[in-house]
């Protein structure tokens, strides 16, 4: 379960709380809709302080999951990564900012860069409280994405959730844009078909510029996967609280939340000789993997079974996403 810090929880259901929970559900109805249409390809309208609300409410959660456990697992393939910066380009109400703090305790001097004027309102107030430093003293600033601007300048740039809502003409420009002056980027989009074709592109953007890939993949190397025919995500589970149930007319304690991403430095990662990209078929005596291997691409059903001792064990704990090692 990916839990949202307690100072963070505790400071959005307060932010909620100001709201009547029927004008909320509304609200959210609306932007559920909206966020569903066309991928998530146009951008909210947040025309109210109950509109933010409610999209804190609705996204702010699941987008820390997603990229608090994107940074997590490039942290554990760069281990001498130690960021003190970090820019979080239409960084909405600051969720990458608080993930970003959890992982890398050497984090000093953060900034959200987001249009939509609530939004910078409702980030700054959740911040406020803050138990975390960085995220506490964070810099807000009003500005769209825009690759005329000067390049953000930090040792972390975060895009999450924001490549889909801009025209597919311009996303190359913002790539490039992330990455000049970037010591390691990260991005982040839905689970979906299209997010990972938007991830794929960018991935390959990025080695071309001169990065090197530090997660997902174990290579850097182009995807193997065919398009159009599968496309590589993941997923964290979150808790969902008492009045996020309410407000979502949901009955579940939790949600999934699918995400396909890329993380690229201007270091040399540790990377697993392979990534399982599917869950494990656990049976009873074996285990079958799904992989995407440094060496031979793709590998599915790859068997794991008892008599393999230490290695049978391994595959029994490993989950979708972890590395896997092939000797």
């Amino acid at each position: 379960m990916a839990v949202l810090p307690d100072d963070l929880s505790a400071a959005l259901d307060d932010e909620l709380a100001k709201h009547h929970l029927h004008r909320l559900t509304q609200a959210f109805d609306r932007l559920s809709a909206r966020y569903r249409q066309g991928d998530a390809a146009t951008s909210p309208i947040l025309a109210s302080e109950v509109d933010v609300a409610a999209y804190a409410g609705y996204r702010m959660p699941a987008t820390y999951a997603a990229v608090h456990a994107v940074l997590a697992e490039a942290a554990s393939r760069a281990p001498g990564f130690e960021p003190r910066t970090q820019v979080d380009v239409g960084g909405g109400t600051g969720a990458a900012v608080w993930a970003a703090a959890e992982v890398w305790p050497s984090l000093e001097k953060c900034a959200v860069v987001e249009q939509v004027a609530g939004a910078i309102g409702l980030g700054k107030r959740l911040a406020a409280g803050a138990r975390k430093p960085a995220v506490r003293g964070a810099e807000w600033r009003r500005g769209l994405v825009d690759p005329a601007a000067p390049a953000p300048e930090a040792d972390l740039v975060t895009l999450s959730y924001v490549l889909g809502e801009l025209p597919e003409a311009d996303r190359e420009d913002v790539v490039r844009w992330l990455a000049a002056k970037a010591g390691a980027v990260a991005v982040v989009e839905p689970g979906t078909p299209a997010g990972y074709e938007r991830i794929r592109a960018a991935r390959a953007q990025l080695i071309g510029l001169g990065l090197q890939v530090v997660a997902p993949c174990p290579h850097d190397g182009e995807c193997p996967i065919t398009p159009g025919k599968d496309w590589c995500h993941f997923a964290a589970r979150l808790p969902r609280s008492n009045l996020h149930r309410r407000m979502k007319t949901a009955t579940l304690g939790f949600e999934d939340e699918k995400f396909a991403y890329v993380v690229a430095g201007r270091f040399t990662p540790s990377r697993p000789d392979a990534r399982i990209i599917r869950h494990p078929k656990k049976h009873k005596g074996w285990v079958a993997l799904d992989l995407c291997t440094a060496g031979d691409g793709l590998e599915s059903g790859v068997a794991v079974s008892k008599k393999q001792g230490p290695r049978y064990r391994a595959a029994r704990d490993v989950e979708w996403g972890d590395g896997w090692s092939t000797t």
